[in-house]
């Protein structure tokens, strides 16, 4: 069985929201300085005019709430998707419009939308979750004409789950090969303690039974990233990490023992906000595996083998996880990360395909991890 995660962020057209800067420590100073001035009862022209700027820092003036309407590719047309998702409406001729609207989309390259493909292709799994799809319609079309085309069969079961965030992030899982998808089950209305929607995307548990009978628990999920807020989206992080742990286990105390917790936790594995899921529990890391595979680094981390990392096995930039229980860990016959496809913000740093000759035809931001298992 040949499992793989990988965020693509979106196929055909990514949110403009999702393209913007992440937030630092300069992001998290002008937050404090915008809160100070604000609580100030003098409102004298320079208070006034640094709290303009400010606001134009921090974004107040992009006011992307809700879409007017979001741009869609459907077999090499293009269709509007209203406020509401309720109905489809092709663009026909320029007479058949009604006025102007707001489009919060961007389109993706087509070779950025091929090298995705060639990632795939490269791992070739049997089963494959995604993070970061805008719909079904946009998937179907990437699996018949862009898999294809890199000499990837096409896979034979798609689900595609929508969840609470309203940008085109939706979760998915592919099975092909005779795996069969037999359950599903979503926590997107898992509330924290105020009432509010624990996971921002979802966090999903697959059913899946192989062609010789035995059955698979996949768990993906996509936890809360850094936003202004660090304190707050940390702990966020901790609390999805703690409900993460309690799913699994629960598993574990029902006797299954075929179980993986793969996608992007948004954080490095010695955080205190994943500890509950990476120290709390018995799972894990497909890149500690000994037989774990990726093309060296060059330069100064040619003897790591990791994205930024400062000694071996410890990565500082690593998201995107694949956990295995102890059971399926112990079957892994082999493991590896794909980041051919990922643009060096500093070269040389790792090997690219002959196709990434800059960042906007970069499949994603994140590598593709996947694990052989003889199950």
């Amino acid at each position: 069985m040949k499992l793989a995660t990988f965020n693509i962020q979106n196929l055909f057209h990514r949110d403009r929201t999702n393209s913007e800067r992440t937030f630092g420590k300069c992001m998290s100073d002008w937050v404090n300085e915008l809160d100070g001035l604000l609580k100030k009862n003098d409102r004298h022209g320079s208070n006034a005019e640094r709290i303009q700027e400010l606001s134009f820092l921090l974004g107040f003036d992009k006011t992307y709430h809700q879409p007017y309407a979001v741009m869609r590719r459907r077999a090499g047309y293009l269709f509007l998707k209203g406020k509401n998702y309720s109905k489809e409406l092709a663009a026909n001729e320029i007479n058949d419009w009604n006025g102007w609207v707001s489009l919060r989309t961007v389109p993706i390259k087509t070779l950025a939308v091929k090298n995705k493909a060639r990632v795939i292709a490269d791992i070739d799994p049997d089963i494959l979750l995604l993070q970061e799809i805008e719909d079904r319609a946009s998937l179907e079309e990437f699996n018949q004409e862009f898999l294809p085309e890199m000499g990837c069969r096409p896979f034979d079961e798609i689900f595609v789950v929508q969840g609470n965030d309203k940008r085109g992030l939706e979760m998915a899982i592919m099975t092909k090969n005779g795996y069969r998808l037999q359950s599903i089950r979503s926590h997107i209305y898992d509330q924290d303690e105020n009432g509010n929607p624990l996971f921002k995307k979802d966090l999903l548990e697959y059913e899946v039974k192989t062609p010789s009978g035995t059955t698979c628990h996949l768990i993906s999920t996509h936890f809360q990233e850094r936003t202004a807020d660090i304190d707050k989206t940390d702990r966020m992080r901790k609390v999805q990490a703690k409900k993460a742990a309690e799913v699994y286990n629960g598993l574990q105390e029902d006797g299954k023992t075929n179980i993986s917790i793969a996608g992007t936790l948004n954080d490095v594995p010695y955080s205190d906000c994943l500890s509950p899921l990476l120290r709390g529990t018995d799972l894990r890391d497909i890149t500690k595996h000994p037989l774990f595979n990726v093309d060296i680094d060059k330069g100064k981390d040619a003897s790591y083998f990791r994205l930024g990392a400062y000694r071996m096995g410890v990565n500082i930039k690593q998201k995107d996880y694949l956990l295995l229980s102890p059971d399926l860990f112990g079957k892994a016959e082999a493991g590896g990360l794909n980041r051919k496809a990922i643009w060096p913000l500093e070269k040389p740093m790792w090997s690219v395909y002959s196709t990434v000759q800059e960042k906007s035809q970069e499949a994603s931001g994140h590598p593709a991890l996947w694990a052989d298992i003889k199950i």
